[in-house]
């Protein structure tokens, strides 16, 4: 079995207000508002490289961050992509 790929709708879609710890997405498609916490946000602007992979999304954030145990973190980003997918702001691809 695969893993799965994941995919976003473009950056341009959306519209992401800080408040504090947590971003406030409004997904224009849906015109639902959700309430993200670290790394919902990154994730979605890796994504926005082209569809990939948990194993592929980590190297994209460890690009741009201090990833702590790197071996966790696919799991751990593969969790939170799938609730992305069920808030329906991303998808499998």
């Amino acid at each position: 079995m695969t893993d799965p790929v994941y995919a976003v709708d473009p950056p341009s879609v959306r519209l992401a207000v800080p408040l504090d710890a947590l971003i406030a997405v409004y997904h224009r498609p849906s015109g639902a508002t959700h309430l993200l916490a670290a790394p919902s946000p990154e994730l979605l602007d890796a994504l926005a490289d082209g569809p990939a992979d948990a194993a592929s999304l980590r190297d994209r954030l460890a690009a741009h961050y201090d990833l702590n145990g790197e071996d966790d973190a696919v799991g751990a980003i593969a969790a939170r992509m799938e609730e992305l997918v069920a808030a329906g702001l991303a998808w499998r691809a």
